[in-house]
């Protein structure tokens, strides 16, 4: 018995089909008694460090990285794994802890990001050398890159109302965003087009002030660098963002959507092709004002034909 424990503890476990079988009948061992715990430690730590410090680490270092494949592969392998931890019962507590941490790393970017922003909006920033441009420019990238990722993993999460909230309030990155070159703020786009996408399908919930306070802060940036996106960004799907814009829009008070589709109708009518088409919002919206007006005071009757389901009495 002892060597063929001893066995076990040595040889690979190849998949995970035999690493269940293994550790169930070395369990029962144990059950019976006989020492195990040198195979066991495989599988079992005795190290009291919680989990969410180790994760918190692996979560920093692939942020900090610069390295592009590294960072790339890892960052799908990290999603890929916490997204089976979200098919596992687990208690409220841990996934509380873990979206703490995510969201105190996103805090930390976005701060970083505006950091960068002001630099970049410098008067004299411009007309430094590429030496001294182009680490900002990356850094940039990088950091409207990890906030991409961690709202993916959020959305996953279920958790990521709390940071269209705390985009919706970046107005002072959105006021800088213009003073920046198209090439150096596109990416920070990306973010809200992925917010208006994840609204749209419904796998954010955040209130209508946040919804609006959305659209108010951040249509306009994205408006303005959205013919950059559609030639510049590889992974940019036009026609999702669209619906997922138009959607977010149509979630909100009548006079709210008629502000802002009035807003985008004259930006739409100058530039065309290189503004989001969101025709389809447009029309839900006419519709809804000229043809069915349903809150005017001689539809009230259609209104409740509409909504209130008949009930049959027994």
């Amino acid at each position: 018995m002892q060597s063929c424990l001893e066995y076990l503890e040595a040889v690979p476990w190849v998949g995970e089909e035999e690493e269940e079988k293994v550790v169930s009948s070395v369990l029962r061992l144990q059950s019976e008694g006989i020492g195990v715990t040198p195979v066991l430690k495989r599988v079992s730590s005795d190290i009291s460090k919680p989990h969410k410090d180790t994760f918190s680490h692996i979560l920093e270092l692939v942020l900090k990285s610069n390295e592009e494949r590294g960072r790339r592969e890892m960052k799908s392998v990290v999603l890929k794994l916490l997204r089976e931890n979200n098919c596992l019962p687990s208690s409220s507590g841990s996934v509380d802890s873990y979206n703490e941490i995510i969201y105190g790393s996103c805090r930390s970017c976005l701060d970083s990001i505006l950091i960068l922003f002001k630099q970049a909006a410098e008067p004299e920033f411009s007309s430094n050398s590429t030496d001294c441009r182009e680490p900002v420019v990356k850094q940039i990238y990088l950091e409207a890159d990890n906030l991409s990722w961690m709202l993916e993993i959020l959305t996953d999460r279920q958790a990521a109302d709390e940071f269209a909230v705390m985009w919706a309030s970046q107005q002072e990155l959105a006021s800088l965003h213009t003073k920046l070159p198209i090439v150096s703020r596109h990416h920070v786009s990306c973010i809200t087009a992925k917010l208006f996408v994840g609204i749209g399908k419904g796998e954010l919930l955040p209130s209508k002030d946040t919804r609006n306070l959305l659209l108010q802060t951040w249509l306009q940036p994205l408006i303005n660098d959205y013919s950059w996106l559609q030639h510049g960004s590889r992974s940019f799907d036009r026609k999702v963002v669209e619906e997922g814009i138009g959607r977010t829009i149509l979630t909100l008070p009548l006079e709210e959507q008629q502000s802002i589709l009035l807003s985008w109708l004259g930006s739409f009518l100058k530039s065309g092709d290189n503004c989001p088409n969101l025709q389809r919002a447009f029309e839900v919206w006419w519709r809804r004002t000229f043809v069915r007006p349903y809150a005017e005071s001689g539809n009230t009757r259609r209104l409740d034909h509409v909504t209130t389901p008949k009930v049959t009495e027994h």
